[in-house]
């Protein structure tokens, strides 16, 4: 059955992650991108649907969404996953993530159970989520935290990760965050920015953000501030090439201050002004702006 999946090769994204995290927004947008998705799939059968698949002879990119709620049937997924790649079929896995307090908040929105917590509450069924996930996401291609996208902010990650262009480009995406806050847990790069003149203790500065114009100039006038600008354009530039080469489509450059206000909103955002010029398809996220 294997054999004759790698024979008629597909392209297959798995896509999974924890409850709440957007797994079916994610799905309809890879639909929307003409992929052909399963959706709630056992492991145990994947093999088998491919197979099926393979013989319509006409659909050569599929996007599986696999969860826990299988139950048992979860097991052997990354078993699964290793033999398919040692068969060279092309398979990348996409984790959805967010902070258990985003989730929880999801979840009492909805007023739905989480399929794991059992007669116990929201975050027991959270935590036994995340330890059977735990080896999936040491293998995921692209972890994407939708704790602060809205739905088009993560259709648009899909489509820059998934949609099938001839034109195979790096795509990225700048998040400014917070320190205070934690690290982002998708990013791929990090850059620190608290070197910088902080505005926050400049009164006429401190409550407006790195988006006004009279924050950003104060920010960037510094001429380590536009040196720090060009070299991180170039460092991407540098690295796109290996990216792609090793499939990866897709990168997230962390900027983080303080608090998440000031100083990083602003170099978000020339930083991906640098980005656009040098032709590369730039999403802007700023993760912690709003907090108090």
């Amino acid at each position: 059955m294997l054999e004759s999946v790698r024979k008629e090769p597909l392209d297959l994204v798995l896509v999974s992650g924890m409850s709440g995290a957007g797994r079916s927004s994610a799905a309809r947008s890879l639909e929307d991108c003409g992929w052909f998705v399963i959706d709630n799939l056992p492991p145990a059968v994947l093999l088998a649907a491919l197979e099926e698949v393979r013989k319509t002879g006409s659909v050569r990119r599929v996007a599986v969404v696999i969860d826990v709620r299988g139950g048992p049937m979860f097991t052997g997924l990354v078993e699964i996953v290793w033999r398919l790649r040692r068969e060279n079929v092309s398979v990348r896995v996409l984790f959805l993530e967010a902070t258990d307090e985003v989730l929880v908040r999801r979840f009492e929105s909805s007023r739905r159970p989480h399929p794991l917590q059992g007669v116990g509450r929201i975050v027991d069924g959270l935590a036994r989520e995340r330890s059977a996930l735990a080896d999936l996401r040491g293998e995921a291609d692209l972890v994407i935290d939708t704790s602060s996208l809205n739905i088009h902010e993560l259709r648009r990650k899909i489509e820059a990760a998934f949609d099938d262009q001839d034109d195979v480009a790096l795509r990225a995406t700048v998040m400014s965050f917070g320190f205070k806050y934690g690290l982002p847990v998708d990013a791929d790069l990090v850059a620190d920015v608290r070197f910088l003149p902080n505005p926050f203790w400049e009164p006429d500065l401190r409550d407006r953000t790195g988006l006004d114009p009279e924050v950003s100039d104060y920010v960037t006038q510094m001429p380590e501030a536009r040196e720090f600008l060009d070299v991180y354009a170039k460092m991407l530039d540098i690295v796109a090439g290996g990216y792609l080469h090793e499939g990866k489509r897709y990168v997230t450059i962390a900027v983080g201050c303080t608090g998440g206000k000031h100083r990083s909103v602003a170099m978000s955002e020339h930083l991906a002004t640098r980005l656009v010029k040098a032709g590369v398809e730039t999403l802007v996220v700023h993760r912690d702006l709003g907090r108090e």
